[in-house]
């Protein structure tokens, strides 16, 4: 579906003409230096060169919410495969994570270069729009990659459509895997619930169905949490020893906080992102939890 605006001052509504021109080269630097409000992403560096060997510059390196590596590639041409393109970049950041961990010291501090999470890199996509080719590709690749349609409206407004969002397939099984094999005592989130009791992996198995039933959800196991995303994090969950705990994008000062259930973390550091804290140990918590889980899902898209 086309996205469309209509101004609202008058009492006949009078659409705003949109225009999907060839993306130039201003408007990806007006992205960058608005990554982290247009897409989340905190922008580390503009037409990275990948060496001669290699051959082409990455249009952008950034870093999410989550502590994972972001490719960003711009569509220009109507006949460029910008996700090929894209995939060809993300495999030479792999490969080369002390020169990427660098130029994050280098950009956003050296305490910063501990939360990088290699789990399940990211590629954003962003073009006038993307064929049904484009969605199937994404799909059957297994890859975590967004593709991000933009239009403009006028000399003022810049709109950005989030047409698909897809997990990582390979980084997840990979994880899974590692799981089985790890002892539980270490930290990441897929070996904490490989190791949980039944009771908390039931539970996990409930909340996962619920937050997935909610429609454009999708979730992404990370180092430390599994993230479920609908454009950004809207939830993200940690394995405990008795249950779960939550972390929602809601203003705790908005929500009747109750000792053992919710709590504001807001000035405190923690895995996550968030500033409400859940603790989910029975499928009632659960249930009392979901007007909470509703009203991040919301607030997100």
């Amino acid at each position: 579906m086309t996205l469309r605006i209509f101004r609202t001052d008058h009492d006949h509504a009078v659409e705003v003409a949109g225009s999907t021109v060839a993306l130039e080269r201003h408007l990806q630097t007006y992205i960058e230096r608005n990554m982290a409000v247009l897409l989340g992403v905190r922008f580390l560096d503009s037409e990275v060169s990948t060496g001669s060997n290699h051959g082409g510059r990455i249009d952008s390196l950034g870093l999410d919410e989550d502590g994972c590596p972001v490719v960003v590639e711009y569509k220009r041409g109507r006949d460029e495969n910008v996700i090929s393109q894209a995939l060809f970049y993300m495999s030479w950041v792999r490969d080369h994570q002390a020169d990427f961990e660098s130029l994050v010291a280098q950009k956003l501090g050296s305490d910063v270069v501990a939360t990088v999470d290699w789990t399940s890199p990211r590629i954003v996509c962003v073009a006038a729009d993307f064929s049904r080719y484009d969605l199937h590709a994404v799909r059957e690749i297994g890859r975590r990659i967004d593709l991000v349609r933009y239009r403009r409206f006028g000399d003022g407004l810049l709109a950005l459509d989030l047409v698909t969002s897809t997990a990582d397939a390979g980084s997840a099984r990979t994880a899974r895997s590692a799981a089985v094999l790890a002892p539980a005592t270490r930290a990441t989130v897929a070996q904490r619930l490989a190791g949980a009791a039944d009771p908390v992996r039931d539970l996990y198995g409930e909340l996962d169905g619920r937050l997935l039933d909610f429609g454009d959800v999708h979730s992404v196991e990370l180092r430390h949490y599994i993230a479920y995303r609908r454009g950004g994090n809207f939830a993200t969950m940690k394995i405990l020893s008795n249950g779960l705990r939550l972390f929602l994008r809601l203003d705790p000062r908005s929500v009747t906080l109750e000792e053992g259930f919710t709590r504001d973390v807001s000035e405190v550091g923690h895995h996550g992102t968030g500033d409400l804290e859940v603790r989910i140990c029975s499928v009632g918590d659960l249930d009392r939890a979901m007007p909470l889980l509703r009203a991040s899902y919301e607030a997100v898209g």
